[in-house]
């Protein structure tokens, strides 16, 4: 039986080859005159994305400032000099030309732009967004989803805190699909990608309760897709449809379509777990989503048995013949099918190269680190959180002690 819901996506997708070059037109229909065009790393600047991005503004005849320099896991201390700077130049449109960090960062800026107040006070819940500047995105990395999604994740480096918030003010007003943007990423930024991807699917897929079968089959049709074309990506970085798959598999991910029908908005415990260790040692976001993931579905996996065995049948082909068996060996079966499609989809992370522990991740982590990583986590979400299984401090704890 479904639950309510509402599934408002309200951002325009520009898809395909040579797209970036309507982002002129596309910001005068939203009513931008004054664009702030904030991206990452020189590589936008070489590749000549930004001049075109920067022409294609000028020809609508739109001032437009610039501000570089994000960094994964986006800095509060950039937010607030985008702030600044838009403050200085009357910025009424935030242009963001990258992937998921350089969304963030400019959604942050917009909140920042529109009304008074210390915008990490969003993050921290002392207070709601009143208001939003409108953003568009030139998207350069197939991963967060946050093109089309209510959410942003910064992170307050003098403090090592990454946090996150989500509001509909935020939603993009368009985003420019380019699939051949991202032909030139390295493989271990691709395929992280595609795991953040695939985990944005998945912590909507497990909790227990009510479920749409429409809405469970378009998440393992996206969860088959994406894994087929991160293994192809993994060999032929230059295909340009299994880039145009991921792509956007990935805006579907995380505009809530593959949550539609829950009883709950989702999971989102690998996601708070993964903040702290990147708020602590500033690893690859998706990399760490695939480090503890394995971890915590072992933990959790009786309690949402159905959905585990589901996802092993449907995404793995992995089933069991209930009609062949009864009592405590149909259990046993369930178990054992739940269990090798947890496997299944750890060996896909090392097929595309992502790490199954925080040891393959590169940290060395001790029993008063994950302490310390599990306070952070219960503390950064009221104390408890999951779907699959209510999860407190204790539990995050012998997670990250199993993920090691």
């Amino acid at each position: 039986m479904a639950e309510n819901f509402t599934f408002y996506a309200p951002t325009k997708v520009v898809f395909g080859r040579d797209t970036e070059q309507q982002c002129g037109a596309l910001v005068s229909e939203c009513g931008g005159t004054r664009v702030l065009l904030h991206y990452g790393g020189q590589s936008a600047v070489r590749s000549g994305l930004t001049a075109r991005v920067r022409k294609s503004l000028e020809d609508a005849g739109l001032f437009c400032a610039e501000l570089g320099g994000v960094v994964p896991n986006p800095h509060l201390s950039k937010i607030r000099e985008g702030i600044a700077l838009g403050k200085k130049e009357g910025i009424d449109f935030i242009l963001a030309v990258g992937g998921g960090s350089v969304i963030d960062s400019a959604k942050a800026i917009a909140y920042g732009l529109a009304e008074e107040g210390d915008v990490w006070d969003l993050y921290s819940k002392k207070r709601k967004a009143k208001a939003c500047l409108p953003v568009g995105v030139v998207l350069t990395i197939a991963a967060s989803g946050s093109e089309m999604s209510n959410s942003s994740v910064v992170t307050k480096e003098d403090e090592d805190l990454k946090r996150g918030y989500n509001d509909d003010l935020c939603r993009p007003r368009f985003a420019v699909m380019n699939p051949a943007l991202t032909q030139t990423l390295p493989d271990w930024q691709t395929e992280a990608g595609c795991t953040d991807i695939l985990m944005h699917t998945l912590e909507r897929y497990f909790p227990a309760g009510p479920h749409m079968e429409l809405t469970d089959t378009i998440a393992e049709g996206l969860l088959r897709t994406v894994i087929r074309n991160a293994e192809i990506l993994h060999t032929e970085p230059d295909n340009y449809d299994a880039r145009a798959e991921v792509m956007w598999a990935g805006s579907l991910s995380h505009n809530d379509l593959t949550g539609c029908g829950q009883l709950t908005r989702g999971d989102f415990v690998c996601h708070g777990l993964e903040h702290e260790l990147s708020g602590f040692y500033d690893v690859t976001h998706g990399a760490g989503l695939a480090a503890v993931w394995g971890s915590w579905a072992r933990y959790v996996y009786r309690d949402a048995l159905d959905r585990f065995v589901r996802f092993a049948e449907k995404v793995f082909d992995i089933g069991v013949q209930p009609a062949d068996l009864e009592g405590p060996a149909l259990q046993e079966a369930r178990e054992k099918a739940a269990l090798a499609g947890i496997e299944a989809l750890e060996n896909v992370f090392r097929r595309i190269g992502m790490p199954t522990s925080l040891t393959e991740l590169g940290l060395q982590v001790s029993e008063e680190d994950c302490r310390r990583l599990a306070a952070s986590a219960a503390a950064a979400c009221g104390g408890s959180k999951g779907a699959a299984r209510l999860l407190y401090e204790e539990d995050m704890f012998n997670i990250y002690m199993a993920a090691r």
